[in-house]
C-alpha cells in the first residue's frame, strides 16, 4: 500500500507534514511526521503530496531501532574493568587460574571474587589491588608489592608470600594463610585475626630484602 504526504503551509506557520493511506477502502488516518529515515523525492511546495515507498519506511525505522538498541544493551562482561595498564582486560569475577601476572605494574587493580589459583604475581606491583574475596589458593606472590592490598575474606592458602612486601594491606574476615610460605615477608600493619597471627608466627621466618624488617617481628611473635 503506498503512502501519500501531505503538506500544507500556513503564512505565519510552520509546514504541517502528516501521512494518509491512500486505499479508498480504508477510513483516512493521520500519521506524525517526521519519521527519520524518510527521505523526500523533490522540495516540499504548498499543497504538493509527494510519495513514499513503504520499504523506505520500513528501513529507516529499523535503522533507528537498531542505533537505539547499541545505547541500551551492553556485553555484561564489560561492566567490570580493572584499573591501571592491564585494566583493558576483565580481571574482576573471572576465572583466571594460572594467569601470568610476574613482574606487571598493577596498581590497584580489580581482582574482587576472581579465581586465581596457581596465579604467577611474582614481583608485580600491586600496590592497592583488591583481592576481595578472591581465591589466590597456590599463587606465587613472592618478591610482590602488597601494599595497601585488600586481602578481606580472600583464601591464600599454600600461596608463596616469601619476600612479599604486605605493609597496610586488608586481611579481615575469614581471610586465611594457612599453608602459605611467608618467609622474608613483611605484614607490618596488617589487621590480623589472633588465630591467622599466632599460625603464622609458626612459621615466620626470615628478613624482608626490601624493607629490611624482620617477619616475625612485623607480626608481632613472642
Amino acid at each position: 500500500m503506498a503512502l501519500v504526504l501531505n503538506v500544507s503551509l500556513c503564512s505565519i506557520s510552520k509546514p504541517h507534514l502528516s501521512l494518509s493511506t491512500s486505499n479508498p477502502n480504508k477510513a483516512s488516518s493521520t500519521l506524525p511526521l517526521p519519521i527519520l529515515g524518510l527521505k523526500t523525492k523533490q522540495s516540499l511546495q504548498p499543497s504538493q503530496k509527494l510519495t513514499f515507498s513503504l520499504g523506505e519506511s520500513v528501513a529507516g525505522a529499523t535503522l533507528v531501532a537498531l542505533l537505539s538498541a547499541s545505547f541500551i544493551f551492553v556485553d555484561p562482561a564489560l561492566a567490570f574493568k580493572g584499573g591501571g595498564p592491564y585494566g583493558q582486560e576483565v580481571t574482576r569475577g573471572q576465572d583466571l587460574t594460572g594467569k601470568d601476572f610476574s613482574g606487571k605494574t598493577l596498581i590497584k587493580q580489580d581482582f574482587k571474587t576472581s579465581i586465581l589459583r596457581q596465579a604467577n604475581f611474582k614481583g608485580a606491583k600491586l600496590i592497592g589491588a583488591s583481592f576481595f574475596d578472591a581465591d589466590l589458593t597456590g599463587a606465587d606472590l613472592s618478591d610482590a608489592d602488597l601494599r595497601n592490598a585488600d586481602f578481606s575474606l580472600a583464601n591464600v592458602t599454600k600461596a608463596n608470600l616469601s619476600n612479599a612486601n604486605l605493609e597496610g594491606a586488608l586481611a579481615t574476615g575469614n581471610t586465611s594463610f594457612r599453608g602459605s610460605n611467608v618467609t622474608g615477608a613483611d605484614f607490618t600493619d596488617v589487621p590480623l585475626r589472633e588465630d591467622q597471627r599466632e599460625y603464622l608466627c609458626k612459621v615466620a621466618d626470615g628478613v624482608n630484602p626490601t624493607t629490611g624488617n624482620a617477619t616475625r617481628d612485623t607480626l608481632f611473635c613472642n
